[in-house]
């Protein structure tokens, strides 16, 4: 697409350009359904009624809307968008799937980091607390791990939680 960009709108500055393009790429986006001439027409009715209005966002394309290279250069534009997004949305599921593996990975690293950790003061003494509160024989946590400690927090919330679901 940038290869494509820089062999379009010769006659427009840097800045016209990007603008155009821009909007352009916009409204494939919204329209990826319709035909290329569809999406064309559309932009071009609405640029000549708002260049009537003298509205326009683009009044720059005032003096070149109705010449066959604007026409050429916008069609070759739209067609290197619209293969863009086709090729984007083939590539979802894998993307979907490489951040699911890059999750896991960041989790994996986690869980490998703590369990070189000491346990925090307040780990300790939130087990602490939910061994008295659930009347629970403490374990001996002096060499447990930062993961190890918490862990074994999650198993009791889990399993007195699940008991008082029980119990209600």
């Amino acid at each position: 697409m940038y290869q494509i960009k820089n062999q379009i709108y010769l006659t427009l500055d840097k800045t016209q350009k990007s603008g155009l393009c821009n909007y352009l790429r916009a409204i494939v986006k919204q329209n990826l359904n319709s035909a290329l001439q569809e999406i064309f027409d559309k932009f071009f009715e609405d640029e000549k009624y708002y260049l009537e209005l003298n509205a326009s966002r683009f009044p720059f394309l005032k003096e070149i809307i109705d010449t066959e290279e604007f026409y050429n250069d916008t069609i070759l534009y739209l067609k290197e968008c619209k293969k863009y997004y086709e090729y984007k949305e083939k590539q979802k599921p894998l993307i979907q799937a490489q951040k699911e593996f890059d999750k896991k990975k960041r989790k994996f690293l986690q869980e490998v980091k703590m369990s070189k950790e000491p346990p925090t003061k307040k780990q300790l003494y939130y087990y602490e607390k939910l061994c008295k509160k659930y009347s629970i024989e403490k374990q001996d946590i002096s060499n447990l791990s930062k993961l190890d400690i918490k862990n074994e927090i999650d198993r009791i919330l889990n399993e007195y939680s699940d008991n008082n679901k029980n119990i209600d």
